[in-house]
């Protein structure tokens, strides 16, 4: 299996470096069922080799017998070195014999776009030669032993999923502050404007539109918010122009951190009592983590609770070194809507450690080695402290129950 290549000049190569979405699949030897003679679909899709490796491309044929009697070229590729940003454009080509021509524009930077291929095939295998220009910049393409695919082989590599939930039956799978909205993209500029001055965290990557965005014309954009105020924030996104999907997605949370407990005792009203819950977590922790709390408190966006304790430094005792303890914690209920449960997400402590002595201070800096940067600081069984403390359960991986 080859991927069409196009082996560009230096001015091409500055323009389309970069790392582009990997939005079609490898391309394979399909089988040929179609009846000799009869009408059929081919495409030829590529993620590798394509304007310096750099670019994604499908060419879509339409076959008479062995005869292209029709084809579209769709090429997605970075606007500019080392850039996230895509442009595309798609050409109706014309089909004389073996010459496959066709003109159009960017879809982006409006760009003017020439393409000139030499089609020719060699038992189940097929060659491209020719040029492609894209404004001032011409690619010379060479592009042997290409395979093809049926239809259906190719509509089913391009199925993905956008990981929203829209009503998730509790927030074991996904995340209780972690929200996707997946808008059109010519509305995409509104709602991301309409979200300024809110209460809610973007993620930056997912401003970053990709060829499969491109191609869908929907962009899907990762926030972080309150667990409090996501269900209300969602049914305002749905109502919003433009919006065609909107949920509960991936986030912070991991199950294997995160106990459930009773919500009664947690409650003023319908609202959860934060303070007083998290001074409850600050008493387990001081203890499992031998340390003070100095203090808590919640991001008013995503209500993200941060903890923080201090304690002696025991590496080096006579230079009077402390050790300040971070923990991030989250707290929602287990599901959306009426529940009488609490589901307590709290991460791995992270540890600084600084001369706070008197006196001249000793400048220290903490820089791991690789084998040490994967591995999870010791929490002295702090989550199961928590759920014995709070009478709660952990959560059973292998029968997905809680326990």
């Amino acid at each position: 299996m080859r991927a069409l290549v196009f082996c560009s000049t230096a001015v091409l190569a500055a323009l389309l470096a970069g790392s582009p979405e990997v939005a079609s699949a490898q391309m394979k030897l399909a089988p040929k069922a179609t009846a000799p003679g009869g009408v059929e679909t081919r495409y030829f899709t590529s993620i590798d080799g394509l304007m310096d490796g750099n670019a994604d491309v499908i060419l879509k044929e339409t076959r008479q017998g062995k005869t292209v009697t029709a084809a579209v070229l769709d090429v997605c590729y970075p606007v500019a070195k080392n850039s996230d940003r895509k442009d595309r454009f798609v050409v109706n080509l014309q089909v004389a014999g073996q010459n496959l021509t066709g003109t159009t524009q960017s879809l982006g930077a409006k760009a003017p776009v020439t393409v000139k291929l030499l089609r020719k095939q060699a038992g189940d295998t097929f060659e491209f030669r020719g040029q492609i220009s894209i404004g001032q910049t011409v690619t010379e393409v060479t592009s042997p032993d290409n395979s093809d695919l049926s239809e259906k082989e190719f509509l089913d590599n391009q199925t993905s999923d956008d990981g929203i939930t829209p009503q998730p039956k509790d927030f074991t799978d996904v995340s209780p502050e972690a929200i996707a909205v997946k808008v059109k993209l010519d509305a995409a500029t509104e709602f991301l404007k309409s979200l300024k001055g809110q209460d809610v965290e973007v993620t930056l990557a997912s401003l970053t539109v990709g060829c499969e965005a491109l191609r869908a014309g929907e962009q899907t954009i990762n926030m972080s918010v309150d667990p409090e105020r996501a269900g209300a924030l969602l049914a305002k996104f749905k109502a919003t122009p433009g919006v065609t999907a909107a949920g509960w997605t991936a986030g912070m949370a991991e199950m294997d951190r995160t106990i459930r407990i009773p919500a009664a005792d947690w409650r003023d009203g319908d609202k959860i009592n934060r303070d007083k819950l998290a001074a409850a977590l600050a008493g387990v922790l001081s203890r499992t983590l031998a340390a003070k709390p100095v203090s808590q408190s919640f991001n008013p966006a995503t209500g993200k609770l941060k903890l923080v304790f201090k304690r002696p430094n025991q590496d080096f005792p006579a230079l009077e070194l402390t050790d300040t303890i971070e923990v991030a914690g989250l707290v929602s209920p287990d599901k959306p809507g009426t529940t009488d449960k609490l589901m307590l997400w709290i991460g791995s402590p992270a540890t600084t450690t600084t001369d706070e002595s008197s006196g001249a201070k000793l400048n220290l800096s903490d820089e791991a080695t690789a084998d040490e940067e994967g591995d999870q600081p010791d929490d002295n069984g702090s989550v199961e402290a928590l759920a014995k403390e709070l009478k709660g359960q952990r959560w059973d991986a292998d029968k997905s129950v809680w326990k």
